[in-house]
């Protein structure tokens, strides 16, 4: 069900529509290097396929998983002899993020000189996992899940080509896969293949599509982007005192598989950093949130993650605390030695005493020296002046 031409793609128009970029460069006929971003099942191999083919290049394709430094080397020679003969070589790798620095850094010459037309496919952010000389010599482009009607449009399609006509295969249950794919056209046909298995000829209900695609895992690798994306969104939110919209991220991480612990640390910190002198209790709460997941432990702690971040997702916010600390630190930066007031020093000795340590101080509650308590130096300074609660 691969498109063959960009006629026949579906989904992706921010890079195919008219007076896009890829269907610029097919026009042009000068395919040019590109890394493309994007999850799972959005095309990245079919587009680079496409590319090839509709520019008269020749399309090579190495795997970062199983390519090594034997199979680059033959690519390139082969590049060189393509080269020769006026014909141009596209250099498809698939996963490019897992190939190492060096590994990259062995691309850079052939791309520079023209030998190889690089396009490299990630679903990593490539900011982080490619390196800078390839990205400069590259253009990034960013493919999204395909919408549920792209989706929609594929499964059609394909139920044409296999004849299944729509009592064998409802619109409800075309919907239902679609709803179930994750923008992923990959996992669409292979659910509809598996549920035409399971039907043996009978229609293909809902129910067999549920069979057939069983529980679809959440697309959230603890230590790549969508961590950051996704716990970024529910501190935002919170921050936003968007209640529904923190619980439906808290739940995306819950459902993921995430450490209850981590959540728990960031929520400790947003009661201070956010919440701070507005409602100054948000910090006990978070800490006996953060001690209730460690001796409890999922899934029963989903209930304190959950009434926490309601809590503070709904309490007054102020930056007071934060700012304030910023600028205290600010001043400590700038001012790292300053002498203490000598009315402020501690003074357990006579001769101390006698120097003028400690002098006029009383040990009362809010007791006002006349002298002030910070150096000379920053004496007029306010870190709250502007920042009151």
């Amino acid at each position: 069900m691969r498109p063959e031409t960009l006629a026949d793609v579906i989904g992706q128009e921010h890079l195919v529509g008219a007076g896009k970029i890829i269907r610029e460069i097919i026009a042009a006929k000068q395919p040019t290097s590109l890394i493309l971003w994007g999850p799972p099942g959005s095309g990245k191999t079919t587009l680079a396929r496409i590319i090839a083919r509709e520019t008269s290049a020749e399309f090579v394709e190495l795997s970062a998983v199983t390519a090594g430094k034997a199979d680059v080397v033959q690519v390139i020679h082969h590049a060189e002899a393509n080269k020769r003969l006026g014909m141009r070589t596209i250099l498809f790798v698939d996963e490019i993020h897992r190939f190492n620095k060096a590994q990259q850094d062995a691309f850079l010459p052939h791309v520079e000189n023209g030998t190889i037309v690089l396009i490299g496919a990630t679903t990593e952010n490539p900011s982080f996992e490619v390196i800078n000389p390839l990205l400069s010599r590259s253009r990034v482009l960013v493919l999204e899940p395909l919408a549920k009607d792209a989706i929609v449009r594929i499964l059609q399609r394909a139920a044409k080509a296999e004849k299944l006509n729509a009592k064998r295969l409802p619109k409800a249950s075309i919907a239902l896969l679609a709803e179930l794919s994750g923008g992923d056209a990959r996992i669409a046909l292979g659910n509809l293949e598996l549920a035409e298995q399971l039907a043996s000829g009978r229609p293909i209900s809902e129910e067999i599509v549920k069979t057939a695609a069983q529980k679809r895992l959440p697309g959230y690798d603890k230590k790549g982007e969508t961590h950051y994306n996704v716990i970024s969104a529910f501190i935002k939110s919170m921050r936003g005192s968007q209640t529904t919209a923190a619980l439906y991220y808290l739940a995306r991480m819950v459902q993921a598989g995430e450490d209850p612990k981590f959540i728990a640390r960031r929520m400790v910190i947003f009661a201070s950093e956010d919440i701070g002198l507005a409602a100054p209790a948000a910090l006990n709460l978070a800490v006996s949130t953060f001690l209730a997941v460690e001796r409890i432990g999922m899934p029963e702690c989903q209930y304190n993650l959950f009434h926490c971040a309601s809590v503070l997702a709904k309490a007054p916010k102020s930056r007071a605390v934060a700012d304030a600390m910023a600028a205290a630190l600010a001043a400590a930066r700038d001012y790292p030695d300053l002498t203490v007031p000598l009315h402020l020093r501690n003074a357990p000795t006579k001769l101390m005493k006698n120097l003028g340590y400690g002098q006029s101080y009383e040990w009362q509650a809010g007791f006002q020296h006349d002298k002030g308590f910070l150096p000379p130096e920053l004496k007029n300074a306010d870190f709250f002046t502007d920042n009151q609660a």
